[in-house]
C-alpha cells in the first residue's frame, strides 16, 4: 500500500504564495510520476502540474510562470510552489502518484494513488 500525505493548503490573499507538499510512503520501488490536480466547485478535475522521476515537468497554461513543481526523490516528496495566486486558483488540490511498489513477499505491482486533497482559498 502507498499512502500520500498532503500539507500546505490554506487561505491566502490574491498575490500571495503557498507551498504544497505531498509525501509518498510505503514500500515504493520506483515512482514514474507525481502530479498536482485541482477541482473547483462545479468544475472538472484538472491537471495543474506534473513531474516525472527524471525531472521532466509540465504545467497547465493557467499556472505557467506562477507555479513551480519539484521533487525530492530521496524523500519521495513532491512540492508545488504557488506564487502570484489568483482567486481563480481556489480549489481543492489533490496529489497523485504513479509507480511501482513492493509487497511484503517481494512481488512488485504498479500503483496509482490519490491524496485526500487540501483546500486552497485565494480571497481578500
Amino acid at each position: 500500500q502507498v499512502q500520500l500525505v498532503e500539507s500546505g493548503g490554506g487561505l491566502v490573499q490574491p498575490g500571495g504564495s503557498l507551498r504544497l507538499s505531498c509525501a509518498a510512503s510505503g514500500s515504493i520501488f520506483s515512482i514514474y510520476a507525481m502530479g498536482w490536480y485541482r477541482q473547483a466547485p462545479g468544475k472538472q478535475r484538472e491537471l495543474v502540474a506534473a513531474i516525472t522521476s527524471g525531472g521532466s515537468t509540465n504545467y497547465a497554461d493557467s499556472v505557467k510562470g506562477r507555479f513551480t513543481i519539484s521533487r525530492d526523490n530521496a524523500k519521495n516528496t513532491m512540492y508545488l510552489q504557488m506564487n502570484s495566486l489568483k482567486p481563480e486558483d481556489t480549489a481543492v488540490y489533490y496529489c497523485n502518484s504513479q509507480g511501482v511498489a513492493t509487497m511484503t513477499g517481494g512481488d512488485r505491482y504498479e500503483y496509482d494513488y490519490w491524496g485526500q486533497g487540501t483546500q486552497v482559498t485565494v480571497s481578500s
